[in-house]
């Protein structure tokens, strides 16, 4: 196989695929190896962003998949008539967040963290398919354990999840500072 052929049937796998589809599923249905892989897939990538094209090749752990270019989304919508945005409110962003950052991490942990319940947040992201259950932890009642997905990926444009931006120490101390004002723990007399 040239590297023409290999591109052209990289190219109709993700197509056809219309998900992620693994490094190891590519080199073993081309039958090579899965660096040669990985660089005929980043030569691709390079060869999409720089021709005006309207598809594009993300990255997802050790996964690729073909979509459309975030600049082509209002012509699909005046398409299809029927926008698909969901809203997330900021009860859903901070127990999405405490998700990012904490998992895998069960309802108790989010809810002690936020210091409410987040049952109907939790939901909306499952819904949203930006969280999944990931397990259950091995304690009593063994409680549900939830963690992000390959959509929290693909729409917050990230390559795996060590891409989270790191909070530095000096807004965390000033964001615990506020929450505690707020709770009134830090009372000045």
């Amino acid at each position: 196989m040239n590297l023409q052929e290999a591109k052209a049937a990289i190219e109709a796998l993700l197509f056809t695929m219309g998900r992620s589809v693994s490094v190891e599923e590519l080199a073993g249905v081309l039958e090579i190896d899965k660096d040669t892989v990985v660089k005929i897939v980043h030569c691709m990538m390079d060869e999409y962003a720089v021709r005006n094209r309207g598809i594009r090749i993300i990255e997802l752990d050790d996964a690729f998949q073909m979509c459309t270019k975030p600049e082509m989304y209002d012509y699909i919508i005046r398409l299809t008539h029927q926008p698909k945005k969901h809203v997330l409110t900021d009860v859903m962003l901070e127990t999405l967040s405490i998700i990012a950052y904490k998992q895998p991490v069960t309802k108790a942990v989010i809810e002690k963290i936020r210091g409410v319940s987040c049952d109907h947040a939790i939901n909306r992201l499952i819904e949203y398919d930006l969280v999944c259950e990931a397990g259950r932890l091995e304690a009593p009642g063994r409680p549900i354990l939830f963690a992000t997905t390959e959509e929290f990926l693909r729409v917050f444009g990230l390559k795996s999840r060590e891409d989270l931006p790191v909070v530095d120490a000096v807004k965390m101390e000033e964001f615990k500072e506020e929450a505690e004002e707020e709770a009134g723990l830090n009372i000045d007399v």
